[in-house]
């Protein structure tokens, strides 16, 4: 459970700079395959508005108007 929060942590970092221009699909897909590659299961991610409360936001994407946000189960 340390590592996950720790790798959402670092993703939240790191999205957060790197996809200002992203398109969202594509920044989806690579938190996704980071997710998947150390063996996260149960989980899944939206894309929503900025500002709507979906859960944890993980990643900015489309010039920081929309988010990308994560929940278990």
């Amino acid at each position: 459970m340390k590592k996950l929060i720790l790798a959402v942590g670092l993703m939240v970092l790191a999205g957060g700079a790197m996809a200002a221009g992203k398109p969202c699909e594509e920044l989806k897909a690579e938190i996704a395959a980071k997710l998947d590659a150390k063996g996260v299961k149960g989980y899944s991610l939206e894309i929503v508005n900025k500002g709507e409360p979906a859960g944890k936001v993980i990643g900015s994407c489309e010039g920081g108007t929309k988010e990308i946000v994560y929940r278990r189960g």
